[in-house]
Order: structure tokens, then sequence, then C-alpha cells
């Protein structure tokens, strides 16, 4: 009995290995999805509430994970206004005040521009394959991937718990729903309008949508994108965040 146990652990190992490697594969796809060792998009950014609503336009420029440039380009009165991530540091421009303002780490989970999304989410300070730890959990579609995220300890984060759903076929993400630590759902992320743009298969839609929040939602859309495209020396520079456009 304890010779075909250890038979049959030996067997699974193999199995579980590859599950996990996967499964990290997976994410690593969906982290990196926008993004290669350079990147330069423009993208629209819907932002609805009850009480107003308002689009911007927006050039969005990255160099692998770490470092993150964004330079509102409409309306003309955000014009110029523009976001900078170099590693672990984060600095956003004011051009109405001409002022350079630093995002501390504890600020890294508020808004951005009056959106549903982040300062995380647009810069990509944490990584879902880096700052978590995943399974595959039962999906009610076969045709769907269905994986759990965990924070690990060192994790700085609002969130308790990620539940990421990807296509099986092409590892496009549909959705992902965050829950705080008490494990209450907070916010909805929708994927859609698929679309072959500088060269990959991208979500050309993502709609974030607040939970037990009526008539509000945040909305982008990609209108162009080029990756592993040559960027200016200065790009994530705080010259150039500063510099009249």
């Amino acid at each position: 009995m304890k010779i075909s146990n250890l038979l049959l652990c030996l067997l699974l190992i193999p199995s579980l290995s590859w599950a996990e490697a996967n499964l990290k594969s997976i994410v690593d796809h969906v982290d990196k999805l926008y993004r290669s060792q350079t990147s330069s998009t423009e993208v629209e950014m819907e932002i609805v509430n009850p009480n107003w609503e308002r689009t911007l336009r927006m050039n969005i420029q990255t160099e692998t994970m770490k470092n993150t440039f964004i330079d509102i380009l409409y309306p003309n009165k955000e014009k110029g206004a523009g976001t900078l991530r170099k590693v672990s540091e984060m600095w956003n421009f004011f051009p109405k005040v001409g002022k350079v303002v630093k995002v501390p780490p504890s600020m890294m989970m508020s808004s951005w521009m009056g959106s549903d999304f982040n300062n995380d989410d647009l810069v990509k300070e944490t990584t879902l394959v880096d700052n978590y730890t995943g399974k595959f959990t039962t999906s009610s579609d076969p045709s769907l991937h269905t994986i759990e995220l965990i924070p690990l300890k060192n994790t700085v984060t609002v969130w308790g718990k990620i539940i990421l759903i990807v296509k099986k076929d092409n590892l496009m993400p549909v959705k992902e729903e965050y829950f705080d630590e008490k494990v209450q759902k907070i916010r909805t992320l929708y994927f859609s309008d698929y679309k072959n743009m500088g060269g990959r298969l991208i979500p050309a839609k993502l709609e974030l949508i607040p939970e037990g929040k009526v008539n509000q939602k945040t909305i982008i859309r990609y209108v162009k994108a080029q990756f592993d495209t040559k960027l200016p020396n200065d790009t994530f520079s705080l010259i150039n965040l500063q510099r009249k456009r």
C-alpha cells in the first residue's frame, strides 16, 4: 500500500508542476497583454457617473513592466496633464498650476483622474504574477479558465482576492472580479472587442464597473497600439512630464 501511494505521488508531481507552470504562464500573459519591451498606445477613457460624464484621450508609453508615461491629449482643459511611473516612483503633472506632485505608495489605490481605475491600474506597479498566488477553480463554462488569485503577504494592495476568467483557446481575458479583505466584491473589469493591433491580439475595450454604484462605470477603448517601437531616450523623465505639448 505504501509503495502504491508513493508511485501515485510520483505520478502526480509532474502533472501538478505542469498545472502550476501553465497557470503562471496564463497570468503572466494577461499581465503583459498591453506591454512589451516598449509600447506606445492611444486610448480613450470614458468616465460615467450619475452627476457627470467626460472623455479623455491620451497617449500611454511603456518600457517593460517598470516604466509608464501617460500624456493627456484631450479635452483641452486637461491637455498636457500627465503621469510618470519610473520603477517604484510615480508623479502627476498639472499644467494649469505648473506643478509636479509625487504620488506616495499609500495613494496607489486612489482614483486616477476621477475614474474608477486607480493609480496602480494605470501604471501597473503591482503585477498579478509577481504579487499574487493563484490556483485553478471550477468553471461553469468548459471553454474558460477560472483562476483565483490571493495576494502574497508582502503585497501592498486593498484586494483580498481577484478572480480572473480567461478564454482557453486564445488566452484572452474575459473579466476580472475584485474582492476586498472581507471577500466582498468591489468591482468587475470586463474585456471585449478583441482586435489585432500592433501585431498582437488584445481586448480593445475594457469596462470597469464598481459594485453597488448605479450608473457608474469607466470605459477604456484602445484606438492605436504599437509594440516594441522605438521611444525617445527621455520619455520616462520628469523633464518630459513637464514638457509643453
